[in-house]
């Protein structure tokens, strides 16, 4: 039924359309600095950021793949006017990539765990085959988890042409629990896990720390009270030369032994390797619970009314509302590159000097 001048008027969201067009300019351009900022400053080369730059590329392919036809239709008042055939391609791309972005925090979150509990085997200079295989199975089940919309799940009967959904409530379900309601658990189990082995860590550091100082300042008394250089009788021959045991109420002419073992270096270059996590993964590592809490906050609305409205065929779950749960969980995508920039001082002198080059 063709609309008359006012009621078409009425029909298009301007709103959302200058909003979705802003949200896909924000994304590409956060995102795109992330990946260049990663791929081009040494600093960031960590093996953390790779990962990063995984979940980067997923929020870039959300922005070029799926908010453009996700804001036509929002400008079309949530009418969909195109094939049917696209609209499966768009609810393929959108389960694929939202399932995508979780896969790559479950990853992250396993990476971070292994580096943390096992450190003596964990590579924090280059992507090994472990981290190879986390990286590619992120994508591989995402695919996996969309594959069923391609193979026509969507042609249902009686579908309605001009609305774009994804029509199989028990895919709904399938793919809620599988790319949201039980990745989060394990990732949030995993980051307990982590931190709390980093705490540990921490703690031991700490105590290593106060335990040379003491050391240190045992041998600053030891040395306080030997008299001075020039003043020492010269060395005894070695036929008469006494054992320090020899005369216990006089200070010995080195630092004894004891002292020594407290501050001694190990010179096993396998502990060496074990010994430290560094400062700059422990930034990293602080920096990864504020993207997991903003992507719980952004995403966790839509999954619970995603599902409630497929599951509840009695509840009533209003279009504006799930529009708006919607368009929160597409506005994650925009938030990670300013969390990384606020929280991270390697990703935000590579922002403010490209910034800088671009007023310049």
């Amino acid at each position: 039924q063709p609309y008359n001048g006012e009621a078409e008027e009425t029909a298009h969201n301007l709103p959302a359309l200058i909003f979705g067009v802003l949200l896909i300019i924000v994304i590409i351009c956060g995102n795109l600095l992330v990946c260049l900022s990663v791929f081009t400053e040494k600093a960031l080369k960590t093996t953390t950021n790779y990962f990063i730059v995984s979940l980067a590329v997923a929020d870039l392919m959300l922005a070029v793949l799926v908010l453009p036809l996700f804001v036509y239709s929002e400008f079309q008042d949530g009418v969909w006017t195109l094939s049917t055939s696209l609209c499966d391609g768009l609810m393929t791309m959108d389960v694929m990539l939202c399932t995508a972005s979780i896969f790559n925090l479950c990853a992250i979150s396993i990476d971070r765990f292994i580096a943390v509990s096992i450190p003596l085997n964990y590579n924090r200079k280059h992507v090994d085959l472990r981290q190879a295989v986390l990286l590619s199975a992120t994508w591989v089940l995402a695919l996996a988890v969309a594959s069923p919309i391609m193979f026509g799940l969507n042609n249902v009967p009686g579908r309605d042409p001009t609305e774009c959904k994804l029509e199989n409530d028990d895919y709904v379900l399938y793919s809620s629990v599988c790319s949201f309601f039980i990745p989060c658990p394990i990732m949030l189990l995993l980051y307990c896990a982590m931190f709390r082995g980093l705490r540990r860590w921490e703690e031991a550091r700490k105590a290593k720390l106060r335990n040379s100082i003491q050391a240190c300042r045992k041998l600053q008394e030891a040395a306080a009270g030997l008299p001075p250089l020039a003043s020492l009788p010269p060395l005894l021959p070695p036929i008469i030369e006494r054992e320090p045991t020899d005369t216990p109420d006089e200070l010995p002419a080195f630092p004894a032994p004891d002292l020594l073992a407290e501050i001694k270096f190990n010179p096993d270059p396998r502990r060496k390797k074990r010994a430290k996590i560094n400062s700059r993964e422990r930034k990293a590592m602080k920096v990864l619970p504020v993207v997991v809490g903003a992507f719980l906050f952004c995403w966790t609305p839509f999954f619970v009314l995603h599902t409630m409205r497929a599951r509840c065929q009695g509840c009533h779950v209003p279009p504006a509302l799930m529009s708006v749960v919607t368009w929160l969980g597409y506005v994650n995508s925009a938030l990670n590159p300013v969390i990384y920039t606020v929280f991270n001082t390697e990703f935000r002198n590579f922002f403010k000097k490209v910034f800088q080059r671009c007023c310049s």
